[in-house]
């Protein structure tokens, strides 16, 4: 039986991962702080192992005896990244590297990356960006995620320790924390459900990739086991909304009229990015992802049911 860690398993997509690896017959280890009590994933046979990904006794002791690694967790995100560049470096470019160094000592035969490719890529006049074009990150958090893509190429040419990167567009669905500040989706229905106006960036042209959360991670389980000639891969619906569409979706989903308070846009927003999934299909088969209406539909009533359970 595969021995599967998941770093972050008890975050939004961590989570949803360490149900779908369970279900798919590996032994399971979720490492997170659990720094509320809440266990977030809901498959039964999942060991526990409670830890801090800044104390790097805990990542080498996680790491031992674990066939793979799957790096789910961010400490920060793309708003605190902004705010305090340095603060990112230190606890995720740093940790980071010292996570991958753990693996390769104790010998981990396969990493899996969550990078990002809603904004690794930058500002790009194509109308879906592939894994061959260039990447020109423009903030601190994508400026890391590719420096850590460079490091793991690294420690497979000097130290043996295989990977695999994906490049994930904008994921949303049920357990994603809407008091973060990452994720329009359950951010704009966390608002609705308060009564509290949404701030809105920019004119709403904005458009990314959105995909499911339960899309996402079945995409990434295609892939286990599976050789390829490639390590970077681009995971995402493949389809373009702007947020005026998302906006749409939403009012039509939830039957509210939107109360939107007009913010500027952050410099380092890029107008457009949509995933070329083609080398992904191409080499794991294809895949149907759901919709935008249905996927805010279920997040919807995630959301509902959560708020009438507390």
């Amino acid at each position: 039986m595969t021995r599967s860690l998941v770093i972050g398993g008890n975050g939004f997509i961590g989570s949803h991962l360490a149900d779908k690896l369970t279900s798919m017959g590996r032994d399971v280890t979720v490492f997170d702080r659990f720094s509320h009590g809440i266990q977030n994933y809901n498959s039964r046979n999942v060991r526990q192992r409670v830890g801090d990904f800044l104390n790097v006794d805990d990542l080498r002791n996680a790491v031992k005896g674990q066939d793979e690694v799957f790096h789910f967790l961010s400490v920060t995100t793309p708003a605190t990244a902004h705010s305090d560049p340095l603060l990112d470096i230190r606890v995720n470019t740093g940790q980071s590297v010292e996570l991958f160094s753990a693996c390769a000592s104790a010998g981990v035969g396969m990493l899996y990356f969550a990078s990002t490719g809603g904004a690794i890529y930058g500002e790009n006049s194509a109308p879906k960006v592939s894994e061959h074009n260039p990447t020109s990150p423009k903030s601190p958090y994508a400026i890391s995620k590719l420096s850590l893509e460079h490091y793991l190429e690294y420690f497979r040419l000097t130290r043996d320790l295989d990977y695999r990167i994906f490049r994930i567009s904008n994921p949303y669905g049920p357990r994603q924390n809407p008091i973060k500040p990452q994720g329009l989706i359950p951010i704009v229905l966390r608002q609705i459900l308060e009564g509290n106006p949404i701030q809105k960036f920019g004119d709403g042209s904005m458009i990314r990739d959105y995909i499911y959360v339960s899309d996402l991670v079945d995409m990434i389980s295609t892939t286990l086991n599976v050789p390829s000639n490639h390590r970077v891969y681009n995971v995402g619906s493949g389809v373009g909304k702007s947020i005026n569409e998302v906006l749409a979706t939403v009012r039509q989903v939830t039957g509210s009229d939107l109360s939107i308070e007009y913010r500027p846009s952050p410099p380092t927003y890029v107008r457009r990015v949509v995933l070329d999934t083609t080398r992904f299909h191409s080499d794991f088969g294809a895949f149907q992802a759901i919709s935008l209406d249905e996927g805010v539909a279920r997040t919807w009533q995630s959301i509902r049911e959560s708020a009438k359970a507390r």
